[in-house]
């Protein structure tokens, strides 16, 4: 792990320490959850800023190995278009979780509205700086690295952005659950729905193909072909529970006696 580390800082040192920094706000905002009581939508207040910086933190650290490859990449551009924009989202979800109030889907007031939509926008252009991203890696050659790796990193690239454009099917229902109002079931910290339809379950799912294909293709896999067959699978999977999601049915559904549902 210390070579890698060494290795993310001098390939990219400015996305490097973001997301140390973003690991660090992670770590504060699990322990306010866990010494705090203030909840929103039944859980409470301060694991959604838990999860979209520490979300963050692997997001930076996986674009910045990444971006290292590309010939004639303007990396300061995109890095410092990753912190200011992600670090808005963090910064105002973490001030609603202080206030015991929602931030995604908040359309309360004129504000609320307008910033819930920068935070709408600010995604969007991170994942078109992404898309781009992606695009030079389908449009360059890179003799240096194995093209089982190359595959990965672009089929990740690829998974990333149609699942992170999944996002918009929540706002525009100003929820993330179908069948009920943004339903959380207190799956450990993740709180993914198990009476309900969650479109959060392909979006986690799509979004993290950029950390779980590099992975698995260099370290395990080490073959084009295989590389390829897990990238459609894990994208049918993804597609899979984003059509479940849709239908009103969770990814794990709640056991009958919790529910009070009888057999």
């Amino acid at each position: 792990m210390i070579p890698f580390i060494s290795e993310l800082k001098a390939r990219n040192e400015t996305l490097f320490y973001y997301g140390v920094v973003c690991l660090g706000l992670a770590l504060l905002f699990f322990v306010l959850s866990k010494t705090t009581t203030t909840q929103v939508y039944g859980v409470n207040a301060w694991l959604k800023p838990f999860k979209f910086a520490l979300s963050t933190f692997f997001f930076a650290w996986a674009m910045g190995w990444y971006c290292y490859y590309l010939p004639d990449f303007n990396a300061q551009l995109f890095n410092w278009s990753v912190i200011l924009l992600l670090g808005f989202e963090i910064v105002y979800i973490a001030l609603m979780a202080g206030k015991g109030e929602i931030s995604h889907y908040n359309t309360s007031s004129p504000l609320y509205a307008s910033l819930f939509s920068m935070m709408a926008l600010a995604a969007t252009l991170v994942t078109l700086y992404t898309a781009y991203i992606a695009y030079q890696f389908f449009a360059h050659s890179f003799p240096q690295l194995p093209t089982y790796y190359l595959w990965a990193i672009r089929l990740s690239l690829l998974i990333f952005v149609v699942f992170s454009f999944e996002g918009f099917a929540m706002g525009s229902r100003l929820s993330h659950s179908v069948g009920a109002l943004n339903d959380n079931s207190n799956l450990w910290i993740l709180g993914w729905s198990k009476t309900v339809g969650d479109l959060r379950v392909s979006h986690f799912i799509g979004m993290h193909a950029l950390q779980v294909l590099p992975v698995l293709s260099y370290y395990l896999i080490k073959n084009t072909k295989g590389t390829i067959v897990l990238a459609v699978l894990y994208g049918l999977l993804a597609l899979v529970t984003l059509v479940q999601a849709l239908q009103g049915k969770p990814f794990f559904a709640a056991s009958p006696e919790k529910t009070g549902v009888k057999k």
